[in-house]
């Protein structure tokens, strides 16, 4: 059965796209917890980041790379924490969060509310500086 990640990539649930290649897709999380909060996932379902072939992971890591550079040339902030959790979608991920403290990458804390027109500006403004 389909994750809801694998719909989004599918195109079946709007998202706000920040960057694709034939591997991977990174579009921005709708519960951030911080403006530019970007979800980095592979296009082939898999369940657990460990359970990737350790190409994909390191390409992966490229990917994301790529990505958290857009986002912190776009969203001030200190640097660009990493996440993996993956327990609350059965869909590898990683969590790119603009960052001041480390406290600022705590899951618990309140999430940022955002427009739709600051979801889309946001997501146009670290599209346009990917260089993949």
């Amino acid at each position: 059965m389909d994750t809801i990640f694998t719909k989004i990539i599918k195109g079946e649930i709007p998202c706000y796209k920040i960057a694709e290649n034939d591997k991977f897709f990174a579009f921005l999380d709708i519960n951030p917890l911080a403006k530019g909060h970007t979800l980095v996932v592979p296009k082939l379902q898999v369940d657990y980041i460990f359970k990737l072939e350790d190409e994909m992971l390191a390409e992966m890591m490229v990917f994301a790379k790529r990505i958290a550079a857009a986002i912190e040339a776009n969203v001030p902030c200190e640097r660009i924490g990493i996440a993996v959790i993956g327990l609350e979608v059965p869909h590898t991920h990683i969590h790119l969060v603009p960052i001041n403290k480390v406290g600022d990458l705590n899951f618990a804390n309140p999430k940022c509310k955002l427009s739709e027109e600051e979801f889309k500006e946001i997501a146009a403004k670290i599209a346009q500086s990917v260089k993949l």
